[in-house]
């Protein structure tokens, strides 16, 4: 098998199985070039569990990302709900022999719920040993850690809830809610959930970039809250925008493939946004 990559001078780099480092699998497989070097990438998108086949050793570059949680619903009279946590990222490199490899891809919590309920945690993603934690759901605090990043702080009534708690090295912690009016954002991979404000809901923290497929990409981002002035926005890298207002609202739902947390609903008949699913991506040199 030969493969032509077209190059900045116009000549072609002419790659062949068996020159090097080669596996199989994966939903999407194609090959870029980085600085004169070419390399073939495996994205894995699929839920659950995948197989990436080592046909001969090397070294792999690896992004592993979780599943974001989903954010909080609150009601019209007295509750605020959070933003669901962004999905944990790892990123590094391992040496593989020649096997074959287990990979999870995580999904965002899928769980639609209405009035006065907190989000839910996002799944893990897995890869080489290693775990990408979910998000946190919006106003859980840390009922279900570890979170990839915690959910945002919800407001029930005059009594907050504290924002869920990230992990190090792979998210931050959510912000903090204002009792009776906002609730705050929920923590990113690459940032803490803002802080809300008066009425203003708190942001989704931004998620972090990579560049492992060629393109700067962002993963991540946490969901927006809920506020009575203006909803949060959700963080770069996936995050779902929360609502405003004291009517029915329905949260933004965190993107596909990103670990983006959702955003947080309002009403009786608003829901919240759900988490947006894990991703895991390898590269190698050819």
């Amino acid at each position: 098998m030969s493969l032509l990559i077209p190059r900045a001078t116009g000549q072609k780099l002419v790659l062949r199985k068996g020159m090097g480092t080669w596996a199989e699998g994966g939903d999407n497989v194609y090959y870029i070039e980085v600085a004169g070097i070419a390399y073939r990438v495996h994205e894995f998108k699929t839920i659950g569990t995948n197989s990436l086949n080592v046909i001969s050793a090397g070294n792999f570059e690896y992004l592993i990302v979780g599943g974001g949680g989903s954010g909080a619903t609150g009601n019209s009279v007295n509750r605020f709900g959070g933003g669901g946590g962004g999905g944990g990222v790892l990123s590094g490199a391992t040496a593989l022999i020649k096997a074959s490899y287990s990979l999870v891809v995580g999904d965002g919590d899928k769980t639609s719920v209405s009035i006065n309920a907190v989000g839910l945690k996002g799944q893990n993603s897995s890869a080489f040993g290693l775990i990408a934690y979910g998000g946190g759901g919006g106003g859980n605090e840390n009922a279900e850690a570890p979170y990839g990043s915690g959910g945002g702080g919800a407001s029930i009534g005059g009594a907050l809830q504290i924002p869920g708690t990230g992990t190090a090295s792979q998210g931050n912690n959510g912000g903090t809610a204002v009792a009776g009016s906002a609730g705050g954002g929920g923590g990113g991979a690459g940032g803490t959930g803002a802080n809300a404000s008066g009425g203003n809901a708190g942001n989704g923290g931004a998620g972090i970039a990579s560049s492992i497929t060629g393109s700067v990409m962002y993963y991540g981002g946490g969901g927006g809250g809920d506020g009575t002035t203006s909803a949060g926005a959700g963080g770069i890298g996936g995050g779902g925008t929360g609502v405003s207002g004291t009517g029915a609202s329905i949260g933004t739902n965190g993107t596909s493939n990103t670990g983006g947390g959702g955003g947080a609903g309002h009403g009786v008949n608003g829901a919240n946004g759900k988490g947006g699913s894990g991703i895991v991506i390898v590269r190698y040199a050819i």
